[in-house]
């Protein structure tokens, strides 16, 4: 069914908060005690929530935000929301998704319900982040978008832009980026600790799906499932037959812009990350959480150059159907100011950085993700989300222990990140990683999956005219066509 109505749950939409994302001014909450005692929520306190991309990590974020109105549902599988909500220590939010209206096509919903909603919080695959984002901007709402911010390029500078003509309320999904431990890094980083920092090493341990891999083939079929994770002989002969599309999935919402596929359970759910139509790879997925520290606390920019070499694509060159397995991204910040050029190095697919000098014999890298800044007195190193950073040698630990926070912390703990977003909604507290700085950070993570279409080559790239200069051709990895009826307006 592709819509559950519940109008008794769809609230009119609140004038006050049209106006709170440039002013604390516009909105008024009246005292809980004027509505009826300490318990009562009054409706000023709460904002009118909408996902699209309910199951999986839609949930995860849905989860932190039960304590407001989750009025609308959008989602391709239902079958999967339902999973999603059905553990033990999600009640409330399967309480709140039972009271909401459900949709398949988000552009129905955001239709019926335009004066509904007030916030859209955008979980779907990496392809349909732009597309979501954009229709939800241009109409008013304020937005919270997964990371990767967008599929392309040019889909980042074009979020950038309408988040600051409509001026609504923008945050990546990120959540690292609002952690205490990812502003002692900005904090010992630029109190001078490890001193001037010339080079970065960041690895993950992704993809934990399958990549280097050719597209399925109708020749032979069978009943064998996909699993998430690497491939086993029985997983290869399931690549091969012809599958129907399960009655309660949309195949055609799911593709939404991207390239018309055949349905394979090899695509969905969670797999399709590693697929060119619909993910972005190891460096697209998990770039927002580790390329993001040392972007945000070396103050970087657009990259001079890019350089990415990997171990096959899945596919041919007519198909490049998967990411490859591992990769190497070499990238080039220019000085800034005071600060002198930077090198970022990424490493996935089991690869990692040399081991530093400075480490001690006791400590080990974390093979799942981290980050390590050299500087001239020392390193910096962490692990993914900006966790548990350390200071080599460990004099310098002691030496500033006392560095003053110069970043505001934000409350929360898990849903700080969502909460900051309805906070910032209401005019009550700065937002954390708006649109401003995660389409740049976007951007540079996104250059480097450009760069393994030309691999080896050292890529210029003018940042200000968003092209490389020295290989024309790359640039049309850029940006994407649209399937008909699918376009950003």
């Amino acid at each position: 069914m592709e819509k559950r109505p519940n109008k008794k749950n769809a609230l009119p939409r609140r004038d006050f908060l049209k106006g709170a994302a440039t002013s604390a001014a516009s909105f008024m909450i009246v005292p809980r005690h004027v509505l009826g005692g300490t318990g009562y929520q009054a409706p000023s306190d709460t904002v009118n929530v909408a996902a699209i991309g309910a199951g999986g990590m839609g949930a995860n974020n849905m989860r932190s935000l039960t304590s407001q109105n989750i009025v609308a549902l959008a989602d391709v599988d239902y079958n999967r929301v339902k999973e999603s909500v059905s553990r033990d220590d999600r009640a409330e939010l399967k309480a709140a998704y039972e009271k909401a209206t459900w949709y398949k096509d988000f552009r129905k919903m955001m239709e019926e319900q335009k004066d509904d909603i007030d916030a859209v919080v955008i979980a779907t695959p990496d392809h349909f982040h732009a597309v979501a984002a954009s229709a939800a901007m241009q109409m008013g709402k304020h937005v919270y978008v997964q990371k990767p911010l967008t599929y392309s390029v040019k889909e980042a500078r074009e979020l950038k832009r309408i988040a600051k003509e409509t001026g609504v309320v923008t945050q990546m999904g990120n959540q690292g980026h609002s952690s205490d431990d990812a502003r002692q890094v900005n904090e010992w980083v630029q109190a001078g600790a490890i001193g001037a920092v010339r080079e970065v090493h960041v690895w993950t341990n992704r993809p934990i799906w399958p990549q280097g891999v050719p597209r399925p083939t109708a020749e032979v079929g069978n009943d064998m499932k996909w699993n998430r994770g690497g491939l086993e002989d029985r997983m290869i002969k399931a690549m091969h037959g012809k599958y129907k599309v399960p009655k309660d999935l949309d195949w055609d919402v799911f593709l939404g812009p991207a390239p018309y596929r055949e349905y394979h359970p090899i695509y969905h759910p969670f797999n399709w990350r590693g697929w060119v139509d619909w993910g972005v790879g190891a460096l697209g997925d998990m770039g927002a959480h580790l390329v993001d520290h040392p972007y945000w606390a070396l103050g970087l920019e657009y990259p001079d150059t890019v350089q990415g070499t990997s171990t096959p694509w899945g596919g041919d060159e007519e198909d490049r159907a998967t990411y490859p397995l591992s990769t190497t991204v070499h990238y080039t910040f220019p000085a800034r100011g005071m600060l002198p050029e930077v090198t970022m190095h990424w490493y996935d697919g089991g690869l990692m950085p040399a081991r530093p000098a400075e480490l001690p014999d006791d400590v080990e890298l974390d093979r799942g993700g981290g980050v390590i800044f050299q500087g001239e007195k020392g390193i910096l190193y962490h692990k993914t989300y900006g966790s548990d950073p350390q200071m080599y040698p460990q004099s310098l630990m002691e030496q500033y222990a006392d560095t003053p926070q110069t970043y505001e912390r934000i409350e929360g703990g898990r849903g700080a990140h969502e909460m900051n977003w309805i906070r910032a909604i209401k005019g009550e507290e700065k937002i954390s990683c708006p649109f401003e700085y995660a389409a740049p950070l976007n951007e540079t993570m996104l250059l480097g999956v450009v760069a393994l279409h030309a691999p080896g080559e050292i890529l210029r790239y003018d940042g200000e005219k968003m092209e490389f200069t020295n290989n024309k051709d790359v640039n049309r990895h850029l940006h994407r066509e649209y399937r008909d009826g699918w376009a950003i307006a």
